[in-house]
């Protein structure tokens, strides 16, 4: 009841107060502070701050915090020990990766594990005259 009350005189305040700021000609000001103004109002009229204010004093509601707590806890726990042990397990299996197929052989695996690069280009000399011979030609079209 003190709750509802409280809250009520927040809203008769902040609508006090879009009064007073309309009245200065300041609509959208007047209008913004209005709308703040009205949403205490609104929970109570809801019943909002009656359940929040229940479950706020309720020891049940509490005990179910605390149990939503250990439940997050363990699963983060285990989390970590599972993170761990697949940690551990890959480390003492060898220093390369693990392999998708168990049966591949040692020189499949080490292709596998070293990245793809880049075919390098051959250095011919001819190869950079026919790129430069395309732009040549489109600039003399042009005439530059």
């Amino acid at each position: 009841m003190l709750a509802e009350t409280i809250f009520s005189a927040v809203s008769v305040a902040g609508l006090g107060i879009a009064a007073i700021t309309a009245y200065r000609k300041k609509y959208l000001s007047a209008t913004r502070i209005a709308a703040w103004a009205l949403v205490p109002l609104g929970l109570v009229m809801a019943g909002a701050v009656e359940w929040a204010f229940d479950t706020v004093f309720s020891p049940v509601a509490w005990a179910g915090f605390g149990v939503l707590g250990a439940a997050w806890l363990l699963l983060m726990t285990t989390r970590g020990v599972e993170r761990r042990r697949g940690g551990r397990k890959a480390a003492g299996a060898g220093a390369g990766p693990a392999a998708v197929a168990p049966g591949v052989s040692a020189p499949a695996r080490d292709a596998l594990a070293r990245p793809a690069r880049p075919a390098a280009r051959p250095a011919a000399q001819g190869g950079d005259a026919e790129d430069f011979s395309d732009i040549e030609a489109i600039l003399k079209k042009h005439g530059i």
